[in-house]
């Protein structure tokens, strides 16, 4: 897969009867997405009466994206969708790290970077709040690990102890400096990636586009997973987890209705063939945390799911469930023998 995809999931959204399928009826398997089902339809009296659909996919931020929008008038639901896809291309053109012009890019360069837009300055401030509360177990500055390991993969090998040692001195998202005006990177050799929060930051202004323009019933994929509402049978919104050692298969659903999901994986990009190195470090060791295979996490924003599932992938179980409490998050976890933990309250199906 990809290194910037995250995350497989089913999207399952069913009609009431003689509703038409609007989506595919086999499964997709591609680098980002597994989306066979997606299907609207009227039903009796109620907020989602006589609903029109409106569905469209493309690419960004690193993945294939999907969205269904649900509104009384389909052209107001296209309308919408633009809005949100829209949305999309500004986040990326913001915080994309393989796209030379974006403003990630430049600080990147050159370790500064003056008049950020508000988005960078947002994302990157629950970034922060993120990594104070996790004591540093989400950090966007891990960049240098992922260079890394990419370029030691390239020789077909993993990096050694001294190697990651001299690079994880460049990780410490202490020094990043973060203002409304500027951002610094303090050291020489700093650079960050947002590949872990910037999907979920864009599922939210999406959702926010959606909702300007009067659309309260939708389901979106941007990498991360938001529902509005309900589906037009009035049921919540399903969403099937991958099952991280099984391509064809899902460890579970959950379902959604005004809340927003992410899984972090060990096998979404490897290092090695046992999955121990994989794309997501431990910033206190600069190599991949042992504890999980997979951490989805579920609450009422996207950003803090995407930083979360990340956050508490590193922490482990114990750390991971109180940090979840911090943010009255819920999540689903499946650990490296194949066992799995829930907190209380994870909507599972």
């Amino acid at each position: 897969m990809s290194s910037l995809n995250r995350r497989q999931f089913l999207l399952a959204a069913f009609g009431a009867g003689g509703a038409a399928a609007i989506g595919l009826t086999q499964p997709l398997r591609s680098a980002a997405l597994a989306a066979p089902l997606l299907k609207a339809g009227a039903t009796s009296a109620g907020s989602v009466e006589q609903l029109q659909f409106a569905r469209r996919a493309g690419f960004a931020l690193g993945s294939e994206v999907s969205m269904l929008a649900l509104h009384p008038s389909k052209s107001v639901a296209v309308e919408a969708l633009d809005a949100a896809f829209a949305e999309l291309e500004t986040v990326e053109s913001v915080m994309s790290i393989y796209r030379g012009e974006s403003q990630l890019s430049e600080l990147n360069r050159r370790g500064t970077l003056q008049t950020p837009h508000p988005y960078l300055v947002s994302v990157l401030k629950t970034a922060q709040q993120a990594a104070e509360r996790s004591n540093g177990a989400f950090d966007v500055t891990v960049q240098p690990l992922w260079d890394l390991y990419t370029s030691a993969k390239k020789e077909n090998r993993l990096p050694s102890r001294g190697e990651i040692e001299k690079v994880r001195t460049r990780v410490d998202w202490r020094k990043l400096s973060l203002s409304n005006d500027r951002i610094t990177l303090k050291s020489p050799g700093m650079a960050i990636t947002l590949n872990g929060i910037a999907q979920g930051f864009a599922a939210d202004r999406a959702v926010a586009a959606l909702r300007d323009r009067g659309v309260t019933h939708g389901l979106l994929n941007t990498g991360e997973i938001a529902a509005l509402g309900r589906k037009a049978s009035n049921d919540p919104w399903v969403v099937g987890v991958q099952h991280p050692r099984r391509e064809d298969a899902f460890a579970g659903l959950a379902r959604l209705e005004g809340l927003c999901l992410s899984t972090s994986g060990d096998y979404e990009t490897t290092f090695s063939n046992d999955f121990l190195y994989n794309h997501i470090f431990d910033p206190s060791t600069g190599c991949s945390p042992t504890a999980f295979s997979s951490v989805t996490v579920v609450c009422a924003s996207g950003v803090e799911a995407d930083a979360l599932s990340t956050a508490v992938f590193v922490a482990g179980p114990g750390k991971g469930a109180q940090l979840l409490e911090q943010y009255k998050a819920t999540g689903f976890f499946i650990m490296k023998d194949g066992t799995t933990l829930k907190t209380d309250g994870f909507p599972l199906a």
